[in-house]
């Protein structure tokens, strides 16, 4: 029997994880994205070039890709603007692909850094104290908040991406206020969050697929170990934490069952080492997360138990394995451990390189050329 195929949208290390998830159940594949990033180098799927991730040239990509098979795809998305696409339209994808995803204002309430933090309080559900700032007025919601705090984009905002970092850690009112008024004119809809007491390696998630009756097919607790940017950025390197499993999973499916997520999702924690509670940071919802490889190489293959679920087979077993395995971004994670002074700082276990394997070279090979050309450029000025 001929199995579904799955098609992937986006190029970075997170769609390559799911590629790599998948072709080691030789699941057939196709991956939509604009022709470059780690994941266009993979020997593991078939390719179909796309102008943009989003928008009517993606939907327009997906519905002439699952008109050319015979039965209908199992659908993963990695990037936000793929998913808020897909929402929009999903009248007319849902008879094309298989995915589940939760109704559209749900979706759209979990990507807005405010409409999360309303429903977690309204869950009961432990979340630091925060503001949402969009205009000059808002500033003064800043005295109702204990200091430090970071301030970050409301939502996702390519724009905002372009030109400032991920999040700013703000020692006052008043820094907040100049920082807000600095990045308001390329996006004025910023939150800013009380922050918590911890380093990269007290930050946890919990990565899921639930079911469309709110069952979770797979689950898997991880941690961070570094960040970049320290402390504010995205994942550098982490490995599995089953020793939280059962506390941080049991919390992630309370929180997506009472607010009515389906689909692929997951939530980041961070452990305040004041009090040693875990407090939910935010939610990743309708993709998977960039870290989504590491439940895979540690044992549970998230990507694939979606795919089961939607296609009617059998769920794989899936339990941690042991001793546990390190994903690693190679060079992000150097610029972290250089920065912090701890290069030597990771746990002792087996370590697996985000763009290297034996029986997929060509994303590694494609990251050094990249990093011997950038370094012949700075050294000869000229070359190409």
């Amino acid at each position: 029997m001929t199995k579904a195929t799955a098609v992937i949208v986006g190029g970075g290390l997170n769609a390559l994880g799911i590629v790599r998830s998948l072709a080691a159940q030789r699941v057939p594949m196709i991956l939509v994205s604009s022709g470059s990033g780690p994941a266009w180098h993979s020997r593991h799927a078939r390719h179909h070039v796309v102008r943009e991730m989003e928008g009517e040239a993606l939907i327009a990509a997906l519905k002439s890709i699952a008109a050319s098979l015979p039965a209908r795809p199992v659908l993963f998305l990695t990037e936000e603007k793929s998913v808020s696409s897909v929402s929009e339209r999903r009248q007319e994808l849902f008879s094309d692909y298989l995915i589940t995803l939760p109704e559209e204002q749900t979706l759209a309430n979990l990507m807005h850094k405010e409409g999360f933090q309303k429903l977690a309080i309204d869950c009961g559900s432990p979340v630091p104290a925060a503001v949402r700032l969009q205009t000059e007025r808002d500033l003064e919601q800043l005295c109702d908040l204990r200091f430090p705090c970071v301030l970050k984009p409301a939502f996702k905002h390519y724009g905002y991406g372009d030109r400032f970092k991920k999040a700013y850690v703000v020692a006052s009112a008043a820094e907040a206020s100049a920082r807000y008024r600095e990045i308001a004119p390329v996006l004025a809809d910023l939150v800013v969050q009380e922050w918590i007491e911890g380093a990269d390696s007290d930050i946890y998630f919990c990565l899921q697929y639930v079911t469309a009756n709110q069952r979770p097919a797979a689950s898997f607790v991880g941690r961070k170990l570094r960040s970049w940017p320290p402390r504010i950025g995205g994942t550098a390197s982490c490995i599995a934490a089953p020793e939280c499993h059962d506390e941080l999973s049991d919390m992630t499916s309370l929180f997506f069952r009472q607010v009515g997520f389906v689909g692929m999702g997951s939530m980041e924690y961070k452990r305040d080492c004041r009090d040693g509670r875990f407090y939910m940071v935010e939610p990743t919802v309708g993709r998977t997360d960039f870290q989504e490889e590491v439940a895979t190489v540690n044992g549970v293959n998230i990507p694939f138990a979606a795919y089961c679920v939607e296609t009617g087979a059998s769920l794989p077993p899936g339990q941690y394995l042991q001793p546990p395995k390190i994903w690693r971004d190679p060079i992000v994670d150097r610029w972290s451990a250089e920065e912090q002074g701890r290069a030597d700082a990771l746990p002792a276990a087996d370590v697996v390189d985000a763009y290297w394997r034996a029986n997929d070279p060509m994303p590694w090979c494609a990251l050094t050329w990249e990093r011997v050309r950038a370094r012949c450029q700075t050294l000869l000025p000229g070359w190409r």
